[in-house]
């Protein structure tokens, strides 16, 4: 797809539209894209590689970029293998080009190459700058967004942040150009980044005194209009604020009581007035979804059976996905389900307890195997105080 950025800053990327599970495990049913660019000057940079998988296009694209001229630089931002994938056959194709990044990305280096590196590189550290000419690249570090070596780039002629996977998305580009941009980039920043909201929230402090036109990821568009939204949402989503009013009610239901009370749970919050309730199936539902949602609205109520003196696993895959991305300040309801000795409450409340800043509402509510009127009472109750 031809992705038009300035006269002399090219893409060169490429889209994968035949991957199922992005990093393995999550679902991508409109692909992905892996972003490369490369920057025409007196002395000419590529902007990272990409994933091995589309190397043969990249390098094709990167080719016509040149047009018979080859590259000085090739700037390593991030070192995952979807975009570090293809830097042996930049070597190969380029041994005298030089390799930029910071210490950290040549101690790791080695652990994905075994080429010899000799004088072809150039360490830089937070506030060096390389000049190509008519543009100045400045670098700012950028750790554990989302691995220890990333660090950014901001090209002072052309106001592009080079933005590693900050403000990516899933979905290539030829099949989600128009596309609301926020949703997979919601889904896709909680469940890769959700965990280093601090370090985050790091790179817009220093990146607030920029002038950005444009931001280039590496995944997703290049954003060039209206950069506020998206510099907004970054902030709210790594300082951990809910982005809007609303209920999730995430429920692992084993014969269909349990799901039973959370869609009578979401039908009495409907007409208690409030606006935005998801009730999602845990054992059915892509759980990157859920995550999404847990993190998009302030409120959630878990429902779950008991199950082997514990919880229901998909309900304990799922607190253990919130934990591991550190989910905080959120109101959280609890409803339990046991027929002879129920455990799911004891145990769903033991895991959100490693968790900060969360209001749980007391008292839970506990079920008997099926939902009978007595138990609409309490239900009711708990509706009333998640309102």
């Amino acid at each position: 797809m031809k992705v038009t950025i300035t006269e002399t800053v090219k893409y060169i990327g490429v889209d994968d539209t035949t991957l199922d599970l992005f990093e393995s495990q999550y679902v991508i049913p409109e692909g992905v894209s892996y972003n490369s660019y490369v920057i025409i000057d007196e002395k000419i940079a590529v902007m990272d590689t990409v994933d091995k998988r589309g190397a043969k296009e990249w390098e094709e694209n990167l080719l016509k970029a040149l047009d018979g001229r080859k590259p000085d630089y090739l700037v390593l931002h991030h070192l995952e293998p979807d975009h570090a994938g293809s830097i042996a056959r930049f070597v190969e194709l380029f041994p005298e080009a030089t390799l930029v990044g910071n210490a950290k990305t040549f101690q790791m280096l080695p652990q994905f190459f075994d080429f010899d590196l000799a004088e072809k590189t150039l360490v830089v550290k937070e506030g060096d700058e390389l000049s190509l000419g008519q543009h100045t690249l400045s670098f700012i570090m950028a750790p554990m967004v989302h691995w220890p070596e990333v660090m950014v780039s901001y090209d002072s002629k052309d106001k592009i942040l080079f933005s590693a996977d900050g403000f990516g998305k899933f979905g290539a580009l030829e099949l989600t150009a128009e596309d609301d941009w926020a949703c997979e980039a919601r889904r896709y920043y909680f469940n890769i980044v959700g965990k280093y909201g601090g370090p985050v929230q790091t790179l817009l402090k220093k990146a607030s005194g920029l002038d950005i036109q444009y931001i280039c990821p590496l995944h997703g568009p290049v954003l060039s209009e209206n950069l506020d939204y998206y510099l907004g949402l970054y902030d709210t989503w790594s300082s951990y604020k809910p982005e809007s009013e609303g209920v999730l009610i995430a429920y692992a239901s084993i014969h269909g009581n349990t799901a039973a009370v959370a869609e009578k749970l979401g039908e009495m919050l409907r007409e208690k007035g409030v606006a935005k309730v998801v009730v999602s199936d845990l054992a059915r539902e892509d759980m990157a979804e859920v995550i999404e949602d847990a993190f998009r609205y302030d409120r959630m109520i878990l429902a779950a059976a008991s199950y082997d003196s514990g919880v229901f696993p998909c309900m304990q895959d799922f607190l253990h996905h919130l934990q591991s991305k550190a989910y905080q300040k959120r109101k959280v309801g609890i409803v339990e389900n046991g027929s002879w000795a129920p455990s799911a409450g004891r145990v769903m409340r033991g895991i959100l307890d490693t968790m900060k800043e969360l209001e749980i509402v007391e008292p839970m509510v506990t079920i008997r195997s099926t939902m009978k009127d007595s138990d609409l009472e309490k239900l009711n109750e708990l509706a009333e105080i998640m309102k």
